[in-house]
């Protein structure tokens, strides 16, 4: 059996995406809209003071083509706390003018691939922000799920851990020349989610989406071993926009 790879958790993940049912939205009376809007625009605000007092985070972005028309990102602290968050959701006038699109549970993850033999990592702050992070307000949001390979010679969980601590640190070096361009939180969904692991990248320009994740398909670590579920990319929704978008 190869050595498994040791992995710190912090925040427990939930993506949530909705799509508008814009008929229902469209024939709501505009004192329906505006009860609507005051919940959504309550939760806004109740999510943007849980940020605040680093609690946990929330991140909210449309969602660009078809797959659904936005996304609400929440990290916090157990798997309870996002339930309540959804339950509390779902039970508002708004969310009866939405649908569940699609949905990823996951624990932001770490692995000891990247960490410093014998030191505690926990005692290490940028460690720990990097657990429990605060979600950038980045222009653009892109959120794709992975597994590794499983497959005859291919078989990533067969490697041993040098050579995989080895790929791993070359992989992490093509993610190191887009920083400042683009920021990468990996969360882990073994036992919680259909894929193994969700990739969610901020960026203030898209294209650097794009690049990232292309340079990164020559790299062994994702040529070799890396299998990929749908991506969905989207844009800042600030209260502002949000309200926007809801116009009629």
């Amino acid at each position: 059996m190869s050595e498994v790879a040791i992995t710190l958790e912090g925040w427990y993940a939930l993506h949530d995406f909705r799509s508008m049912d814009w008929a229902a939205w469209r024939l709501a009376s505009d004192k329906e809209r505006s009860q609507a809007l005051d919940e959504l625009q309550s939760f806004l605000t109740e999510w943007n003071s849980v940020d605040e007092n680093k609690q946990g985070s929330t991140a909210v972005y449309s969602i660009v083509g078809q797959k659904a028309d936005f996304v609400f990102m929440h990290l916090r602290e157990t798997l309870e706390e996002l339930n309540e968050i959804e339950t509390a959701f779902n039970k508002t006038l708004f969310a009866e003018f939405t649908q569940p699109a699609h949905s990823y549970v996951s624990v932001v993850e770490l692995s000891n691939y990247v960490n410093s033999p014998g030191s505690d990592p926990l005692q290490n702050p940028e460690i720990v922000a990097r657990l429990k992070p605060s979600l950038p307000k980045a222009r653009h949001i892109c959120f794709y799920p992975m597994n590794k390979r499983r497959s005859g010679n291919d078989n990533w969980y067969m490697l041993s851990m040098d050579d995989r601590r080895t790929m791993m640190r070359s992989h992490g070096m093509i993610g190191r020349k887009y920083a400042g361009k683009v920021k990468q939180i990996i969360t882990g969904s073994v036992g919680f989610d259909d894929w193994e692991w969700g990739v969610t990248l901020f960026a203030d320009d898209a294209l650097q989406f794009k690049k990232l994740v292309y340079e990164m398909r020559f790299d062994e670590v994702s040529a070799r071993f890396g299998d990929f579920g749908d991506f969905f990319v989207g844009n800042l929704l600030d209260s502002e926009k949000f309200v926007s978008m809801l116009k009629l």
